[in-house]
């Protein structure tokens, strides 16, 4: 099985600006042991509806918390996940709100960690079908006429990249909060043995700003003619941890 890395369009043929958040969000933490205060927004569930939960108002407002309340929101949310889902702060829920202008591709990615797909795109993708492709629709207002409904990727995190293109003296993750501050590696290497078999689009469980796809998605891409991304070739190498 081949792999590619789904990036951003570098051409400049489309000019498509979006602006908004999802509706609800873990806070970012205030860590007592390696003393980091952070947040990493780039995993996000936006099937996930948490009216159900009766302090809903936890989740609305960006922030920064000890880590102890975060740990006591996220056994708020886990119980609407999906079994494969990670939590980490700042993970968002529920759709994007916000507005948008401008030109658009088929696909569409506004930055490396987040895909959207016009609902014609997203139909056909589930024709053929692709295994396990969620597309929630995002709320957009806009002053333009004619502008395509846009639907957001949920994409999983699973995979992780192989300890040879890591730095080979990285310190380890903070045993209190899993921060391990490590930058993403110029060159990308996957671990075959921890890639998902069963889905044909996902995130890096290690880098969730990676997102992968099959060679059956690029394929399939390919073929439809679609647009507004780029795909890039990831090696593959088998690990033994």
């Amino acid at each position: 099985m081949h792999y590619f890395k789904i990036e951003t369009d570098s051409s400049g043929r489309y000019a498509g600006y979006i602006d908004g958040s999802h509706q609800w969000g873990l806070p970012g933490i205030i860590c007592p042991v390696c003393h980091a205060t952070w947040s990493d927004g780039s995993k996000s569930y936006p099937s996930i509806d948490l009216t159900s939960i009766v302090s809903l108002a936890d989740f609305e407002t960006p922030r920064a918390e000890p880590i102890e309340e975060y740990e006591r929101l996220c056994t708020l949310v886990r119980p609407l996940l999906p079994p494969e889902a990670l939590l980490e702060p700042g993970t968002t829920f529920g759709p994007f709100i916000g507005k948008y202008q401008g030109r658009f591709g088929q696909l569409v990615a506004p930055d490396p960690w987040w895909l959207l797909v016009q609902q014609q795109t997203l139909d056909a993708l589930h024709s053929a079908g692709l295994r396990h492709l969620t597309g929630c629709r995002a709320i957009l207002q806009t002053r333009q006429k004619d502008l395509p409904d846009l639907f957001e990727f949920e994409l999983l995190p699973q995979g992780q990249l192989h300890p040879d293109c890591l730095p080979a003296k990285r310190a380890p993750a903070c045993p209190r909060c899993g921060r391990t501050g490590h930058s993403l590696p110029d060159e990308l290497l996957l671990d075959e043995r921890t890639l998902p078999q069963h889905l044909d689009l996902f995130r890096l469980e290690d880098f969730s700003s990676v997102m992968v796809c099959t060679e059956r998605f690029f394929s399939l891409c390919q073929r439809l003619g679609l647009d507004g991304v780029e795909f890039h070739p990831l090696p593959t190498r088998s690990s033994t941890r």
